[in-house]
């Protein structure tokens, strides 16, 4: 396996900053976020450490001679919108982002591109079925022609009042997947595996590895800490910042020794990625990039 980060949580530094900084604290790779250039639309999006838009061949050789010279890789492309927002003009900027991401990562011989599937957060999972189908065939099919994987985050995003009652991401849990790859039986559609979300989902994130073996392409590396006794008070119907909170590696409740002995069982030889949405360490560039250290030095008795 390789230990790295997701780079949303430096938008203050460039690329050649966020490469330097990941070989000089000891990480294997990056996860690069290519969001639009822009405003941010929420919390850790619309950072852009790779303009999938407007690269050009130069920029290729640039951002390849520069991983190249700091003896990293890039574990893959990242871009975690809601493409199945009822909204199709905006959907539909996303949907060709998504290929951008796709065509991009072929550049740059990165086999992966992280994203979200989406939801209309208004419908039900059937309701939301043969849009699902719609989009997603030919993406992933565009995405086998060029010869990248599409690894899905578990992510419910479902934390806050603006995305009630049902989140805006369909594939949040297992029974969700089967349907999916049912569906999409494509080698090339797969996960982005993340054991925190199913923390306060109260599932198990270690059967899941074993299940899914074949379909987990890449990981986040992110905890969570559940309050029990906010809980007790206002229940699973709450919005679920009421009663958990997300935290670096070991410092909440994922047993992060039993999740490797697991996802190492299986086989997995691909990278783990730190992704810091602990706001304790989000104030200053300081205080982030110490997370990030320390998120290494916790989780490297895990990754040698």
């Amino acid at each position: 396996m390789k230990l790295g980060f997701v780079s949303a949580i430096l938008p203050d530094q460039t690329l050649a900053e966020v490469v330097q900084f990941a070989a000089d604290t000891g990480y294997d790779c990056v996860e690069l976020m290519c969001w639009p250039k822009g405003k941010a639309e929420r919390r850790y999006a619309g950072v852009t450490h790779v303009d999938v838009v407007a690269l050009s061949e130069t920029e290729v050789d640039q951002i390849l001679q520069c991983v190249a010279d700091a003896g990293i890789t890039i574990s893959g492309l990242g871009y975690y919108p809601n493409p199945l927002t009822p909204d199709e003009t905006e959907a539909e900027i996303y949907r060709e982002h998504i290929k951008k991401l796709i065509l991009a990562a072929k550049r740059l011989s990165v086999d992966i591109v992280n994203t979200f599937i989406g939801r209309d957060q208004a419908r039900t999972i059937d309701g939301n079925w043969k849009r699902f189908k719609q989009m997603w065939k030919p993406l992933i099919q565009f995405a086998a022609d060029n010869g990248i994987r599409v690894g899905i985050e578990n992510c419910p995003m479902f934390f806050t009042e603006d995305e009630w009652p049902a989140g805006q991401n369909l594939a949040y849990a297992p029974a969700i997947w089967e349907r999916m790859f049912d569906e999409i039986p494509s080698p090339n559609f797969g996960l982005n595996f993340d054991p925190s979300h199913f923390i306060w989902l109260q599932m198990d994130y270690l059967k899941p590895l074993v299940t899914f073996a074949d379909r987990i392409f890449h990981v986040h590396a992110k905890d969570v800490r559940l309050d029990r006794e906010r809980l007790d008070k206002v229940g699973i119907l709450a919005t679920p910042l009421s009663y958990h909170t997300p935290k670096l590696p070991g410092l909440g409740d994922v047993n992060w020794g039993r999740f490797f002995s697991v996802l190492s069982d299986t086989g997995y030889d691909g990278s783990v990625c730190v992704e810091v949405e602990d706001r304790a360490y989000e104030g200053k560039l300081e205080t982030r990039q110490r997370a990030l250290r320390q998120s290494h030095i916790y989780l490297r008795q895990f990754i040698g």
